[in-house]
């Protein structure tokens, strides 16, 4: 979906970011594979893995989840404090808000819309016969696909990249956030906040108000 007309244009991650949680760690709570794909998160968040190997393999590990499982998922995502107060302040100064996740589709699709964010894009799940297979739908949205994101949103709107704000905690957010005019860390891993142009301290995003043109 393009992204709508406006006067700038923010981009966020969404898990640990938009979110509170990971969700593929949520998901494989329900496969009780929890520890593992936690673990196997944080490295790739701190840039030690290629996401996308990374994020192949932990999906792998999610094979035989039953897909009526996405629901008990999407009760225990938590926003994260200050986003719809972030949100409405955007919109109330004409901006746009857009997430580009390295999550799914299938859990941002009912979230992204809830907490009125304009334009989403994640990965998707394969499923056959009610369940998880373990597989990736098509190309992975890693760090390449954050970027391109947003340079295509900002298009879209009619936006140019110096009045494009993007906020962002883990390794993959790192070339969106270089893309954008300004590269907010947010609840971030050590590499990122090294990078980034500023550093939110606190886990309230309602704190990137003040940054808003």
């Amino acid at each position: 979906m393009p992204a709508p007309a406006a006067r700038f244009l923010v981009v966020l991650d969404a898990d640990s970011t938009l979110i509170r949680n990971e969700v593929i760690e949520l998901i494989a709570d329900e496969a009780g594979r929890g520890p593992e794909v936690a673990a196997a998160t944080e490295a790739a968040m701190r840039g030690e893995v290629d996401f996308a190997t990374s994020l192949r393999s932990r999906v792998a590990r999610l094979e035989g989840v039953a897909t009526a499982a996405l629901a008990d998922v999407l009760a225990r995502v938590e926003p994260t404090p200050g986003v719809r107060e972030l949100i409405d302040a955007i919109h109330a100064r004409g901006g746009a808000v857009g997430v580009v996740s390295g999550g799914f589709h299938e859990i941002l699709d009912t979230v992204a819309p809830s907490l009125g964010v304009d334009v989403w894009r994640a990965n998707r799940l394969v499923t056959a016969d009610g369940a998880l297979t373990g597989v990736v739908d098509g190309d992975i949205v890693d760090a390449e696909g954050k970027a391109a994101a947003l340079r295509e949103w900002a298009e879209d709107a009619g936006v140019p990249l110096a009045r494009t704000i993007a906020i962002g905690d883990g390794a993959n957010d790192l070339k969106m956030m270089a893309a954008a005019g300004l590269g907010v860390a947010f609840n971030a891993k050590p590499a990122v906040r090294e990078r980034a142009d500023l550093i939110v301290g606190p886990v309230d995003l309602a704190e990137v108000i003040a940054l808003l043109p």
